[in-house]
């Protein structure tokens, strides 16, 4: 018999390392499937051992390369144990974190902007934004109501790459105050004759904050806007 566990046998015991990782998910190893690879390693190790040529024992150094192997197998398991704890951890951080985001108004992607005018005649507007891809040199924006017709239409000059806020007075093209309610915005940008990449963003409230299973945290943003993630974010008013 050979002084070495046989290569072939070796690589059989991680394949199936690799194969029990990959049903579980990429989680790693449960601590069954680890227990039965230990016992199958140690099985073929002691029957090796008890079978050996007498005039060609096994060296320490081989014996010692072999435990080791399965020493491997233990390691990944508690690497993977230590690893799952540290993200439970850190995703418990981030719902920590997030949760200061409950009151505070947030831009999200979106075109919907509102008007509401009290009675002593103060106007007030949610603020709207934009996400450019690159500066521009002129930025437009167009207002419509429920109809899609246009309410006014403005320029805000130039603007930086990245994320920018700015409001609407509430005033139609004529320079009368429009009517209480929920309007649509459009923009569009553009650098010398090149248009410019933009992604309108609008105003929400951020209610309360839950925990995803796959470890995301998600925002209610109320019935309107639903929830989102922390990644659709793009700027804390």
């Amino acid at each position: 018999m050979a002084s070495t566990i046989d290569s072939g046998v070796l690589n059989g015991l991680n394949g199936g390392a690799s194969g029990a990782n990959r049903a579980g998910g990429g989680s790693g190893l449960t601590s069954a499937q680890s227990d039965e690879l230990r016992n199958n390693f140690m099985t073929m190790l002691v029957t090796q051992l008890q079978n050996q040529d007498p005039m060609d024992p096994m060296k320490n150094e081989e014996m010692t390369s072999q435990l080791a192997q399965i020493n491997t197998v233990s390691g990944i398991e508690k690497l993977n144990d230590s690893l799952s704890e540290i993200t439970s951890q850190i995703d418990a951080g981030r719902t920590l974190q997030a949760t200061a985001l409950i009151g505070q108004g947030v831009m999200v992607p979106g075109n919907r902007v509102l008007l509401d005018q009290n009675d002593a005649g103060d106007v007030t507007t949610t603020p709207m934004g934009v996400e450019l891809a690159a500066p521009a040199d002129r930025v437009k924006v167009t207002v419509t109501n429920g109809a899609g017709q246009v309410v006014n239409a403005y320029d805000l000059g130039a603007m930086d790459a990245g994320v920018q806020s700015f409001s609407w007075d509430g005033k139609t093209s004529d320079g009368q105050v429009a009517a209480d309610g929920a309007y649509q915005f459009r923009v569009e940008a553009s650098q010398g004759d090149s248009p410019v990449s933009v992604e309108s963003l609008n105003y929400a409230m951020v209610n309360s904050v839950t925990p995803s299973p796959d470890g995301d945290v998600r925002l209610d943003l109320g019935a309107v806007y639903g929830q989102v993630g922390l990644g659709d974010i793009k700027q804390i008013l």
